[in-house]
């Protein structure tokens, strides 16, 4: 499977509306992806994406947390496949005796993790461009 480098580059945030998106751009090219969530993650991805906080943590802050209270560390974010219209998504985790884990997750949980974390690489599977006309 082939790589592409890509980043968060825009939350739409529609108050009037139950379906928001995000949009991951490839860094090096003209390719982007618009997926679909839900307004509850996308407020969270857009706050986040601004650095702002909440007095409580909300569940991306949780499963940071997590990954960091286990000792593990994130390693990368990837979009690894589109199929019957829904996109799929995994953490890379690694532990301190360098053991990577692929965790399955919705995209939006895996932008989630990704805009409270610092130098976390988001990668998409080239594959997924080419399935979505990205």
């Amino acid at each position: 499977m082939t790589w592409v480098p890509c980043r968060l580059s825009h939350v739409l945030v529609e108050e009037h509306n139950d379906s928001q998106a995000i949009f991951l751009s490839e860094i090096n090219g003209p390719r982007r992806l618009a997926i679909v969530i839900g307004a509850m993650e996308a407020a969270a991805i857009n706050r986040a994406a601004k650095g702002e906080s909440f007095a409580r943590p909300l569940t991306h802050d949780l499963i940071v947390k997590l990954i960091e209270a286990t000792g593990r560390r994130c390693t990368a974010v990837r979009i690894i496949s589109f199929k019957d219209g829904t996109y799929f998504a995994e953490l890379l985790l690694e532990d301190s005796s360098g053991v990577v884990t692929a965790i399955d997750c919705r995209p939006s949980d895996a932008i989630g993790v990704l805009a409270r974390l610092n130098g976390v690489p988001l990668d998409i599977a080239s594959e997924v461009f080419e399935a979505t006309d990205g």
